[in-house]
């Protein structure tokens, strides 16, 4: 499956004074930008095909004091960018569900590797939709935190405006239990009764696969079974989030490595430089009108969580796609982050989990998306549906262990 870039030995991967921790015994597999000391960290990337971590990042060393062993990096799309996870160091990772289909990105390797068995626990990190576009595309359970909550130290940037960093795993439960560890507090016990649920009706039919749509529907009904009372919601300026989003990024990009670039243009893939390409063209004016806007959303955002607690929508308005699809690289980013873009402006959580299967065989996530530090609501809420529903039970023909 190509999920695993280098397997930590087992003297790197734990430590000794955690083995009372919450988390002994989890086999945890980190993102391949994420240093662990002793290890490769390649960023997906020919140019780092060789850079050694020195240092633990601070999420691992987190996971290691609760008692987890690192097992492995995973792989990536290069330098964190991109929805395929296609890379120029190692190719890209095999979806498990169906090889000819992307694996999501850029945290590919972290989907597969908690879909297929591999680890128990991955890290990825999230920009525009890097952690829940994997937990979408490997039927797997993915949190970005709120930005700035977690300590991003020793995890290679793409954008500090965006960046973050968190766990996929198969349950929500395992989510929260890795997530209270790296944010140093317990999330467990908080209220998720009658919580008011929003469906901005444009991001469920609007150009959205129909079998998504039903699924996130079926969804609806669940939440008002359970007693959560759903309402419509619109969500101001999120007519302008891709682009947002893509004129911080690229220019970040750009910024990061147009010298290496320059220097060894041939150790980046095709993609990459198209993007640097792209980030260059950006101007100071283009950069700061981006960032009006995405100030202006957050606003709107603290008013719209004000009068509702969660946001409902799809992860992706498409069925997972196929590997080759013809699309340039950045018109198939936009049709799969569609619906990631806009909580990515947000400052808040947002958790991707798996709701459906569509006709083609492979799983249908949704988003839930919450107020700015209310983590533990959305989580409290994906484990009531998860004790509801099985799709998250469900595991791919392609798997290393049937252990749950």
């Amino acid at each position: 499956m190509n999920t695993v870039i280098s397997w930590v030995p087992e003297e790197l991967g734990a430590d000794p004074s955690g083995a009372q921790g919450p988390l002994n015994g989890v086999r945890i597999g980190v993102k391949d930008n994420i240093e662990v000391a002793g290890v490769r960290s390649t960023c997906g990337s020919a140019y780092f095909a060789d850079r050694m971590a020195d240092r633990d990042a601070a999420c691992v060393a987190a996971l290691k004091r609760a008692g987890a062993t690192i097992t492995s990096t995973l792989n990536l799309a290069e330098f964190a960018v991109g929805v395929t996870s296609q890379n120029s160091a190692s190719g890209g990772p095999v979806n498990p569900w169906d090889a000819g289909r992307v694996p999501g990105g850029s945290s590919g390797g972290s989907g597969v590797a908690v879909a297929a068995g591999v680890v128990d626990v991955a890290l990825g990190t999230d920009t525009g939709g890097s952690i829940r576009l994997p937990a979408a595309c490997c039927g797997v359970t993915g949190l970005r935190p709120s930005t700035g909550v977690l300590d991003m130290s020793g995890i290679f940037p793409v954008s500090a405006y965006f960046d973050t960093v968190g766990p996929l795993a198969r349950t929500a439960r395992q989510v929260r239990e890795t997530f209270a560890v790296l944010a140093g507090s317990d999330v467990a016990g908080v209220d998720a009764d009658n919580l008011r649920v929003a469906v901005p009706r444009p991001f469920v039919t609007d150009d959205v696969d129909p079998a998504i749509a039903d699924a996130v529907g079926e969804t609806v009904e669940l939440l008002r079974r359970l007693g959560h009372r759903v309402v419509e919601c619109p969500v101001p300026h999120s007519e302008s989030a891709q682009d947002v989003v893509y004129t911080l990024v690229y220019s970040d990009l750009a910024r990061t490595h147009a010298e290496r670039l320059r220097d060894e243009p041939t150790r980046f893939q095709q993609a990459t430089r198209e993007r640097i390409a792209l980030g260059l063209t950006i101007s100071d004016e283009q950069r700061a009108a981006a960032l009006r806007e995405r100030d202006l959303f957050r606003a709107a955002m603290t008013d719209m969580f004000g009068e509702i607690d969660v946001v409902l929508t799809p992860a992706m308005p498409v069925d997972v796609p196929r590997l080759g699809g013809g699309e340039t690289v950045v018109a198939q980013a936009r049709r799969m982050g569609q619906l990631t873009y806009p909580w990515s402006l947000h400052d808040g959580p947002t958790l991707a989990l798996p709701v459906g299967v569509h006709p083609s065989g492979m799983p249908i996530g949704a988003q839930l998306t919450a107020a700015r530090l209310h983590e533990g609501t959305l989580l409290a809420l994906a484990e009531q549906i998860q004790a509801h529903s099985e799709w998250h039970l469900r595991v791919p023909p392609v798997r290393v262990s049937s252990d749950v």
